[in-house]
């Protein structure tokens, strides 16, 4: 309790209580009901849908065709972070994620601030892929019964114009609302049945990918990729810059990594699992990326996607000259989304509950309904907040905010690999480790996020910046004063 206020800052959670003796001695906490295969569809689940179903009508604008490159940069930096993932999630498999690992490695102010990031991060790419999943729907049901959701329903009220934000009263954005509302029903159900029924939806959302790439390669032109840069610099993105400001959107879809470590808690045997989860998630991901990113440009001609709903039906409907097949991807994009926006808002609602646990926000977000296992009021906090923006806010307000949270985060990992690998001093438990030392890897993730984050627009950094004003005033009135660590001084 005589603690100075850098001590307090700087205070750590030790690594043997943040693993699993807390769960084993609380008979209302998370159950241990994952493993490896619907662990690792949790991975896939987060990650693809998002970059590949709704994002490359935002990236290939800025790009061209090069966004390929776009995708593989996102890749390879998310690679070297998955690796420091990898190792961290070996050694505290606790719920929470990279807020758990910033708390055992450099402190709790930063944790407090890294929570905020995964907070902001989880809410928004939630409410960005539901948005996404209404065009699809409304795709669906235009080529299944020739019907269309009427636009005051299907628009949100605050949207981007050509001259700025525009606001629109009476309209409101229905169809992510009502997904939202099934996703908190099957989340308040348990984890195990959620997470079964998410590895069901990323096998459809897989095989109806490979439906996409056969398809589209059958309309393959190679003239699609010539310029291969963006050549228009009215923007400033001709060239290299647009790669980069390409790779700096779509990396968000890369959340799915973070989601798999959020699970650590709740997953059988976590210090093999995990690990291993985390980059089969990462190679999946990567190769069904790419393969849709190359077909998707080489049946259509870069300047198309601008502004492009339902993209990938619309160019199976080019391709073929027929609805069918626009309809099957668009039937599978409606499930496929589904399962991105059930383990966005599950990685979220599993953070809270950590944060909570930890006496850093009040205690109603860790109570856990003792015949489901899932935090109650956590979920419905969460699909309310959710279901609002999805709701109300045009998604073009959302993607580079979802990336900015998602390179901190993976930012903050890097820092932790050398900061455990110190306090062990050697004597770590035998297992994963990151590659050439704890230095370079995490180094080079460092180096590439930043990087990526220098092309996000000013707007981003500006609402960012908001945000965490927020964050450190909540944490300065309420979470220092009633952190457990603080009680147990």
């Amino acid at each position: 309790m005589n603690q100075t206020l850098v001590q307090k800052l700087t205070r750590i959670k030790p690594v043997e209580t943040s693993v699993e003796r807390e769960h084993a001695t609380n008979s209302q906490g998370l159950s241990r009901s994952i493993g490896l295969f619907p662990l690792t569809m949790i991975g896939v689940g987060a990650t693809i849908g998002t970059g590949i179903f709704f994002t490359m009508v935002e990236a290939v604008p800025k790009a061209g065709p090069s966004v390929i490159l776009s995708f593989l940069m996102a890749a390879i930096t998310a690679g070297l972070t998955a690796l420091c993932y990898a190792e961290l999630s070996f050694r505290i498999p606790a719920s929470g994620s990279s807020y758990s690992f910033a708390y055992a490695t450099v402190g709790e102010f930063a944790a407090f601030i890294m929570a905020a990031c995964l907070l902001l991060e989880y809410g928004l790419a939630a409410s960005a892929t539901a948005i996404g999943w209404s065009s699809y729907l409304n795709n669906f049901l235009e080529n299944a019964f020739h019907l269309q959701i009427p636009e005051m329903l299907r628009s949100p009220m605050i949207v981007s114009g050509p001259k700025g934000t525009e606001f629109h009263p009476g309209h409101v954005n229905l169809p992510p609302v009502l997904l939202v509302c099934l996703c908190c029903f099957l989340l308040l159900r348990g984890t195990k049945e959620s997470a079964t029924t998410n590895a069901i939806m990323v096998l459809i959302k897989l095989a109806i990918l490979i439906f996409f790439v056969v398809i589209a390669f059958s309309g393959f032109d190679i003239n699609n990729f010539t310029p291969f840069f963006n050549s228009d610099n009215s923007k400033g993105l001709a060239g290299m810059p647009g790669v980069m400001a390409a790779a700096g959107t779509v990396f968000f879809s890369f959340i799915g990594l973070d989601t798999v470590a959020t699970a650590g808690e709740e997953v059988r045997d976590p210090k093999r699992n995990v690990p291993i989860g985390i980059l089969a998630a990462l190679v999946i991901v990567t190769v069904f990326y790419l393969l849709v990113a190359v077909a998707a440009l080489g049946a259509q001609p870069a300047a198309k996607f601008e502004g492009q709903e339902a993209g990938l039906a619309v160019i199976l409907q080019n391709v073929t000259g027929k609805a069918w097949p626009a309809l099957i991807l668009s039937a599978g994009a409606v499930i496929s989304v589904f399962s991105v926006t059930l383990v966005t808002i599950y990685g979220q609602t599993r953070i809270l509950y950590a944060i909570s646990r930890d006496g850093l926000i009040p205690k109603s977000f860790q109570t856990v309904n003792p015949r489901t296992s899932a935090p109650v009021s956590n979920t419905v906090i969460v699909c309310l907040v959710v279901g609002l923006v999805s709701g109300l806010v045009d998604a073009t307000f959302l993607w580079d905010m979802v990336s900015m949270g998602t390179l901190t985060a993976f930012m903050v990992v890097s820092v932790a690999v050398p900061v455990l690998r110190k306090r062990e001093n050697g004597k770590g438990e035998a297992g994963f480790r990151v590659p050439f030392g704890p230095y370079l890897v995490p180094g080079m993730s460092i180096l590439a996020c930043l990087y990526m984050m220098r092309y996000l627009s000013p707007a981003t950094y500006r609402i960012f910046a908001v945000w965490m004003t927020v964050a450190v005033l909540t944490y300065f009135f309420y979470g220092i004063h009633n952190s457990r660590l603080n009680k147990q001084r």
